[in-house]
């Protein structure tokens, strides 16, 4: 009987690998603190959106105006994570000039597919309509993001510059494609059809994941595997992408590369980021925080020009 239970239902081991996760969280913040400048800050941490929904802020003091503004929305497989989880990059990315705001959201068992959407295109809306508070450019606007952060930044993206697919999720966008300006894509899913042929103890975690989150052991076959699908539903509306994954991340060629073809099939001006194979150190999957990595300042240091190339003030 215990076994049944257990094959029925994702959480235990839904459960497991959040405290996994929620353990290499910790100790990427402590990795990623010490390369945070000293550029003094104003923060505004935790504020509610909606009911139970929270994001924090991050500007230049020495600014007082509208800033283009990064919205990130973080990692973990859908079933972890915070938005403190990327606050020392948030920091790091601020000192640059910019408004940044780390959006949290529903993760599941406990939410499942799509109120994380839901709720950070409610985000967005209240970002947009309290702009001036957060000394928000809501005409420069960037979605960023990282692991399965980086496929709902894909997706809220995706819903932005294409009415066939907010259609079909049913999500009227907060954001108008003129004020999507770029992207920021780590270590992110985009084809769920490729996830669901992996094997081996990487795909049972993956798979594990994505039945919590959309609810249903069988979800590659379902609306949400359809929708999740970013890389169905490209089109040259888009806006100019920066994408990445280190060459040790087995997501960066099944997941980021083909991503990145498909993007450039459809003429989406395309900056990316990616190591041959055999390159040492191997880099894994979120390389991108670990600063004391040189990829990774080198990741940092492109993802500067890259937002001085399409998001600053300047434009």
């Amino acid at each position: 009987m215990v076994l049944i239970a257990v094959s029925a239902t994702p959480w235990p081991s839904a459960l497991v690998i959040r405290s996994v996760f929620e353990r290499g969280a910790e100790s990427t913040v402590d990795e990623m603190t010490p390369y945070v400048p000293d550029t003094p800050l104003q923060t505004r941490s935790g504020v509610v959106y909606k009911p139970g929904g929270t994001f924090d802020v991050f500007t230049p003091e020495s600014v007082t105006g509208p800033l283009p503004t990064i919205v990130w929305i973080h990692g973990g497989a859908w079933i972890s994570g915070a938005q403190s989880d990327v606050e020392p990059y948030l920091r790091i990315l601020a000192a640059q000039g910019y408004t940044t705001i780390g959006i949290g959201y529903p993760i599941a068992p406990e939410a499942v597919y799509p109120t994380a959407v839901e709720d950070i295109n409610e985000a967005l809306a209240y970002i947009k309509a309290h702009a001036g508070d957060l000394q928000v450019d809501s005409n420069r606007i960037v979605l960023a993001g990282d692991s399965a952060g980086a496929q709902l930044a894909s997706q809220m993206a995706t819903l932005t510059v294409n009415p066939e697919y907010a259609n079909l999720l049913g999500v009227e966008p907060a954001l108008q494609k003129q004020e999507l300006v770029a992207t920021i894509l780590h270590c992110g899913v985009y084809d769920l059809q490729a996830m669901a042929d992996l094997n081996g103890i990487a795909a049972w975690g993956f798979k594990t994941a994505l039945w919590a989150y959309t609810g249903t052991k069988d979800w590659s076959d379902t609306y949400a595997g359809s929708t999740m699908s970013t890389v169905e539903f490209v089109t040259g509306d888009l806006p100019p992408t920066f994408i990445s994954g280190g060459n040790g991340d087995g997501l960066t060629w099944l997941q980021s590369v083909p991503y990145r073809n498909r993007l450039r099939a459809a003429g989406v001006p395309v900056t990316e980021l990616f190591w041959a194979a055999n390159h040492e150190p191997a880099l894994p999957h979120e390389y991108q925080f670990h600063l004391d990595f040189a990829e990774a300042r080198e990741a940092r240091d492109k993802t500067f020009d890259f937002l001085s190339d399409h998001a600053a003030n300047s434009r």
